[in-house]
């Protein structure tokens, strides 16, 4: 069974709280916040209840111009949070075990990035994962470890499956909330319709196999260039520059779309009409208009139509992926009424990562009854899987 915050006992105790505040970054600090906001709750609980919270996050990848330190993300948590919170330039040095110990309870603190360490960048299993450096260094100047950060929890990391198995573990509000809702995705209401768009298109098939197969879906909407790979798959004619961005993506989208319209074919929906850019505007042209010159870049009006007919008559709603290039403004249309459309069925779920931001971008923030903060560790949740990290709590 998972212990929740509501079993712990946090009144003067050293906690660990691992969170995901991995975000958009530059030179000047933070660009976006969001993912700060969801934390806020857990944090500012625990400091309520005079724990003393050390936090353990990360920021980037190794080699990427976004690989960082935390310090900027520890200034906008203080000024998010009542409680001070401060910031420690190392995770499990002396120097940082030493802070955590001298922390006043109702404070906290953040340490620096958890991949400064290689061992962090690397896949374990649980058992190992509990002798690496930071498990084995950081766990005797901790009480209890919280895991919030959904996000990172379908990762073998030493943060996220590590401590489990030398400290009392415990989920904090957001892995609570994403356990709740995407957990129980099976006994959501009926009919569930899922919304796959977007460029990872291998990633999107296998969502698309795994929910048929496990009949989770009742339909599946398919757009952006996942609606392409099956469009191919069904033999319309798209035209060179559209097919090559698919292959591009996938070598094996096309023949993997064909293989599930075998199977599945009466469940999956594809696009009625494509929107194109000619001469500087956007053009919608039907299917027996194609092929053309021009990659398609949105779905077309009839498809707005059909898909939100189904969506507005749906149980739950799963959106995962924009419909088309939603960045740019003649092409934002697509996902931006299909997103308006979802939040009209009985229940309303966004996958995250891409989604949430397209949510973001197009100005979308109400009426979906769940908005998660995880991309794939949504979509592994979403298909009826657990998470590594979930697992490491249930013990």
């Amino acid at each position: 069974m998972i212990r929740m915050l509501d079993d712990l006992d946090a009144e003067g105790a050293a906690l660990g709280v691992r969170v995901d505040i991995n975000s958009p970054v530059s030179e000047d600090g933070l660009d976006d916040d969001a993912r700060l906001l969801a934390h806020v709750d857990t944090i500012a609980e625990l400091c309520e209840r005079s724990a003393r919270v050390a936090l353990l996050a990360h920021q980037g990848r190794p080699g990427d111009d976004d690989f960082t330190t935390l310090e900027s993300h520890a200034q906008r948590l203080d000024e998010l949070i009542e409680a001070p919170v401060g910031y420690c330039d190392s995770t499990f040095s002396s120097d940082a075990r030493a802070q955590i110990e001298q922390l006043d309870p109702g404070s906290a603190i953040l340490l620096e990035n958890t991949r400064f360490y290689s061992e962090e960048y690397m896949s374990f299993d649980p058992e190992r994962a509990a002798k690496t450096h930071l498990v084995d260094r950081l766990s005797p100047a901790l009480d209890a470890y919280v895991n919030d950060a959904f996000a990172a929890s379908h990762r073998r990391q030493p943060s996220i499956i590590g401590f489990p198995q030398r400290l009392p573990a415990y989920a904090g509000r957001v892995m609570e909330r994403e356990i709740e809702v995407l957990g129980n995705i099976a006994e959501s209401p009926e009919p569930r319709v899922y919304v796959l768009g977007g460029a990872k298109v291998d990633d999107s098939i296998g969502v698309a196999r795994s929910v048929l197969e496990r009949d989770l879906a009742d339909a599946v909407l398919t757009a952006g260039i996942v609606g392409n790979a099956f469009l191919l798959a069904d033999g319309v004619s798209l035209g060179a520059a559209s097919a090559a961005v698919v292959n591009e993506r996938s070598h094996d989208a096309v023949k993997n779309a064909g293989d599930l319209l075998d199977d599945f074919s009466h469940r999956i929906y594809m696009p009625r009409d494509v929107a194109i850019e000619r001469n500087g505007s956007r053009v919608e042209l039907d299917l027996d208009e194609l092929p053309t010159d021009q990659p398609a870049m949105d779905i077309g009006a009839r498809t707005v139509a059909a898909y939100a007919d189904i969506l507005e008559d749906a149980g739950t709603a799963i959106l995962n992926g924009p419909a088309g290039v939603f960045e740019d403004e003649q092409f934002e249309t697509g996902t931006l009424e299909l997103y308006k459309s979802a939040t009209r069925a009985q229940r309303s779920i966004v996958g995250g990562g891409d989604t949430a931001s397209a949510l973001r971008k197009l100005g979308i923030l109400d009426g979906f009854d769940h908005v998660s903060t995880g991309g794939g560790a949504a979509l592994k949740m979403l298909t009826g899987n657990t998470l590594v990290g979930i697992e490491a709590l249930d013990r």
